[in-house]
């Protein structure tokens, strides 16, 4: 089984995968992110679907991407000579549109000798593990069993395919296609869909900002943010897989295929960094139509990429999970929780439509209203317990991060009303200043002198360094310097942060959330410790794979990612924390 560092992702933003440096996917859900996997030896490497190119005596290989592209290149040297293999999804422009059909496309080529290779392709029908019956074609094979036609058409002859190994004399190429197959000539076609899409993905890199330091860490955490969004809907999903464990024995493994809401602003406000207005519109249209469809703002914390909510929780006993890390889970629970931060953190990523006059065509009444009525919710939950952001599985109680959104909630419809809506604008203003005293009255510990997790408890949350880019206090007010401080006291592990030290119904975290060391360099850059905020920025990104991914969760001890893989959410932490680090380009020019 693969280390994550050894993974690499191709997508779209239809579809993805995820590739060994063996030349296996070893994980790709069809038709969509959170659809049943076909390929899935990542959590059963015996009885999961896969898809092997690869040399025959199963020597691994170097992995690099085609600079500023979503394109992999995975290189191999075997006693019999070297080759390449090339793996992309096709995203390219036709006609005043971006086309995206449900391939993947795997391109082999001799680069020395006469190496010897193997095609395997096994695919299983999702969760069941069932076979798909194989029906041989003139030049492809086509897999029944699915809602859609599943074929491969290769140049391959079809007899090699499942067998030994065959010797790699010429450039071949594979194509698994869900739906409509490939109709064009298959080297002609490939070959130019593989030129196309890199010039897709180094003409969406060039729209990228990027700040004057770390530029290559960034323009990779956009990619794959990109990879992690669903166009059709707009939908921007949590990570690529599910049940990639937290930690080795933690029983924390949870599927994350999903968009939560609690992550939209943060998530909005990496895409204005980068400068990519496409992507925030069409995600801001998915939030607005997620709100729409509750009127009553009954929210689920997280929804399909269809806005849907039908997510409940299963376990899968007969998958031995990745490493054989038990549960393999589909669906979240969490979907069920009540997390108060939800609606603070939907209006502050639905204000600028109300406040950025590029949005000229969403600022209607309905709009309008769908704030008032989130930033009243927000209010009146301001306070409760609730499951948090972290989702705790144990008591709920009133976490002081759902207050303090729902404090920014209050703050930023305030100064929407002041535009559209001033005889408005006062009331927000005092029930956000009520929220604040309430925060600072429950919250605060002189003990600690630091901000605490939850009301009236000792227990610090690493979440609470979004108190600096907030602006919940001025950054001159020394209680914002001094929680910051004791937070890295109390959760720091060898440089890394952990999310809180509490036992959490299983057990205190044993490894670092790698989202809230990019939260760290943030709130440290926000109060002017720049260089301090570059130090930290350093000993992060020493995380990244060599491929430059990250998961969600780092074991400090042994220096090795945990938690799905890719996760969305630490690459925008990484872009929020590396345009918070870096100097502004006119300092350097």
């Amino acid at each position: 089984m693969p280390r994550l560092e050894d993974l690499g992702l191709i997508g779209n933003c239809q579809i993805s995968a995820l590739i060994s440096h063996s030349g296996e996917i070893v994980w790709c859900c069809l038709p969509r992110l959170d659809s049943e996997p076909v390929f899935s030896t990542l959590l059963d490497a015996d009885k999961g679907g896969r898809f092997l190119v690869g040399p025959a005596g199963g020597e691994t290989g170097t992995q690099h991407y085609v600079p500023n592209t979503n394109v992999l290149e995975t290189r191999f040297e075997t006693p019999e000579g070297k080759f390449r293999l090339i793996d992309f999804a096709p995203r390219y422009g036709e006609a005043d549109r971006f086309v995206r059909p449900k391939h993947i496309i795997r391109i082999l080529e001799p680069i020395e000798g006469k190496p010897r290779v193997r095609v395997v392709c096994e695919p299983r029908r999702g969760w069941s593990h069932g076979k798909a019956a194989r029906v041989q074609g003139a030049r492809h094979l086509r897999f029944r069993g699915y809602s859609f036609p599943l074929r491969l058409t290769t140049d391959v002859p079809l007899s090699e395919v499942g067998q030994e190994s065959f010797e790699l004399t010429e450039r071949r190429h594979l194509v698994l296609s869900w739906g409509a197959p490939p109709t064009e000539s298959l080297p002609t076609m490939c070959n130019r869909m593989l030129d196309e899409t890199v010039e897709y993905w180094r003409r969406w890199v060039k729209h990228c900002n990027i700040p004057p330091l770390f530029q290559q860490e960034v323009i990779r955490s956009a990619l794959v943010l990109k990879l992690h969004c669903f166009e059709d809907t707009g939908a921007i999903v949590a990570a690529t897989t599910t049940s990639i464990p937290e930690s080795p024995g933690s029983g924390r493994t949870w599927d994350y295929r999903y968009c939560w809401l609690r992550d939209s602003a943060y998530v909005l406000n990496a895409l204005r960094l980068l400068g990519h207005f496409e992507e925030r519109e069409r995600f801001v249209h998915y939030l607005l139509n997620v709100v729409a469809d509750n009127p009553s703002l009954d929210l689920a914390p997280l929804y399909r990429v269809d806005g849907t909510s039908d997510i409940e929780e299963h376990i899968l006993e007969d998958w031995p999970g990745y490493l054989g890390e038990k549960p393999v889970r589909i669906g979240n629970a969490a979907v069920a929780h009540r997390q108060n931060d939800i609606f603070g953190e939907m209006v502050l990523a639905l204000a600028p439509v109300m406040l950025d006059e590029r949005f000229v065509g969403e600022q209607t009444e309905e709009t309008l209203s769908l704030l008032e009525l989130l930033a009243e919710k927000a209010i009146s939950v301001a306070g409760t317990p609730d499951a948090g952001i972290w989702e705790y599985r144990s008591e709920w109680k009133p976490q002081t991060f759902s207050s303090l959104m729902c404090w920014a909630g209050a703050d930023r419809m305030a100064r929407v009303a002041k535009r559209h809506r001033p005889q408005r604008a006062e009331y927000y203003n005092a029930e956000a200043e009520r929220i604040r005293k309430e925060i600072i009255d429950s919250a605060w510990s002189t003990k600690l002198k630091s901000f605490v997790g939850t009301y009236g408890s000792q227990d610090l949350d690493a979440a609470l360094l979004q108190i600096a880019p907030l602006h919940f206090l001025p950054s001159t007010d020394p209680r914002v310097k001094s929680t910051i401080d004791a937070i890295i006291k109390k959760l720091a592990r060898g440089g890394w942060l952990f999310r809180y030290s509490t036992d959490d119904g299983f057990g205190p975290p044993t490894v670092a959330f790698i989202l809230c060391t990019f939260w760290l360099v943030e709130a440290v850059a926000t109060l002017g410790r720049f260089d301090e905020a570059a130090a930290l920025f350093e000993r992060a990104r020493s995380a990244l794979s060599p491929l430059g991914l990250l998961a969600e969760d780092y074991e400090t001890s042994n220096l090795r990612m945990w938690g799905n893989f890719p996760q969305a959410y630490s690459h925008v932490g990484l872009i929020h924390a590396a345009f918070s680090a870096s100097p502004g380009w006119t300092n350097l020019l």
